[in-house]
Parts: C-alpha cells; sequence; structure tokens
C-alpha cells in the first residue's frame, strides 16, 4: 500500500507570516498538531507544531490567561520565527512500511508529503500508519489471532495456509517474524473466526507447535 492512499490529501496548512496564535488557534479548531507551512505556490518550507507553540510561550501564560503585555509581545512572533525549516518528508509513491521505518528513524509524528516539485500533496501521520496497517491486517474484523512456530525451510508457510483452508476458515492476515531460536519462525495468522480449536487441533496433528501470541516479547528476539 501507497503513502498516497493512506495520507490525509486535504492538508490544513498556514502563512509563513501568520502569528503563532492563528497556528494555535487552526490546530485546536480542527484537532490536528502538526500545521505544513507553504508559500503562495503550495511548496512546502516548514513545519510548526503544537510543541513549537508551547515551547514559545511562558509557563504563566499557557496556565493564565492574562498578562496582556506578554499576549502583546508574543502576538508579534510569527510561524516563521518558530517553524522547523526544510522538514523531513516523504514521497507519495513510498510505502506504508517505508513511512513506518522512516517514522521510527526520524522520531516525528508525522511527515509532510510532497511531489518531486517540492508541492505540498498530504500529510502522513503515525494515526494514519495504524488505521492503514489496521486494514492491511484485517485486525477490524472480529477474529482470533494464532501462533505457530515452524523450521525455516520452503513450503512451511504453504502447509499452514492449506490446513486452515480446509477447515473453511477465512484468513485476516498472515505475520511472519523471527524467533529468538536459530533455524525457526513464527507464523501468525489472524482467522476470521472464534472457533479455532479445530484448527489448532489438526496444526498440532501435523507437528507444529502452538505458541501464545500474549507470550510474544518483542526483547526476547535477536538483536540486529
Amino acid at each position: 500500500m501507497f503513502v498516497s492512499r493512506s495520507m490525509v490529501s486535504q492538508v490544513i496548512t498556514i502563512d509563513k507570516d501568520a502569528s503563532i496564535f492563528e497556528a494555535q488557534e487552526k490546530m485546536a479548531a480542527h484537532g490536528i498538531r502538526h500545521l505544513p507551512v507553504v508559500d503562495p505556490d503550495n511548496r512546502l518550507i516548514g513545519i510548526v507544531t503544537d510543541r513549537d507553540i508551547r515551547s514559545s510561550m511562558p509557563y504563566s501564560l499557557i496556565r493564565e490567561e492574562s498578562a496582556a503585555r506578554e499576549r502583546e509581545k508574543l502576538a508579534q512572533l510569527k510561524v516563521a520565527d518558530i517553524m522547523t525549516r526544510d522538514p523531513k518528508t516523504i514521497s507519495p509513491m513510498y510505502t506504508i512500511q517505508d513511512a513506518l521505518l522512516m517514522i521510527q528513524k526520524e522520531k516525528v509524528g508525522a511527515f509532510p508529503v510532497v511531489d518531486d516539485e517540492g508541492k505540498l500533496k498530504g500529510i502522513l501521520s503515525v494515526r494514519d500508519l495504524l488505521r492503514a496497517f489496521i486494514n492491511v491486517l484485517g485486525i477490524g474484523q472480529p477474529g482470533t489471532l494464532v501462533g505457530i512456530e515452524v523450521e525455516e525451510k520452503v513450503g512451511q508457510l504453504k502447509k499452514i495456509v492449506d490446513a486452515i483452508t480446509a477447515e473453511n476458515i477465512s484468513f485476516g492476515s498472515v505475520l511472519v517474524a523471527r524467533t529468538w531460536e536459530a533455524g525457526k519462525r513464527a507464523v501468525f495468522p489472524y482467522l476470521l473466526t472464534n472457533n479455532v480449536a479445530r484448527v489448532k487441533k489438526k496444526l498440532t496433528a501435523l507437528g507444529y507447535k502452538l505458541i501464545d501470541p500474549m507470550d510474544w516479547y518483542l526483547d526476547k528476539l535477536p538483536k540486529e
């Protein structure tokens, strides 16, 4: 799935000469935390976040709505004074897997999506990524996650899929992960049924070891 299919395309933006109070009001009105800053040609020149705004305000002003003199002084601050210039961006042709890795690496909450000319096409946040993966994995539908430990060799996944589909059970998704034991993999089919007793018995009879997904700890995985 591409970023272009998961991003928010109707983006709320702001001009670099707007006041920080205008930026704050826009964020509050639309329930957002990131405002791309664009020029008249819709080219991205920066981004301002709710954290940028909080950092620019004295603590007393955040707590009280007094201090008129401080507010007058702050009203002179423009978005250009506090925005991040040339922020990290992502292409609409990247996959959501690419986006997930980039967000983890850059430690940001959202990426503006721009085309080859630097024009803003959308914005992709962590929330958008979560929604996309929920759709991809099919976990928005009622079902059961089953864990199976298998040997790392060709044909194992096909045997599991054939065994499950023979029981007339549909898949929401299938994930394959590393284990902490060499030569093994963990397979996690998400089955669109809550009645999995028969299929578990069948998989056990085929020689597979069932594992509890709730006991799957990422910190036990091999380190890179």
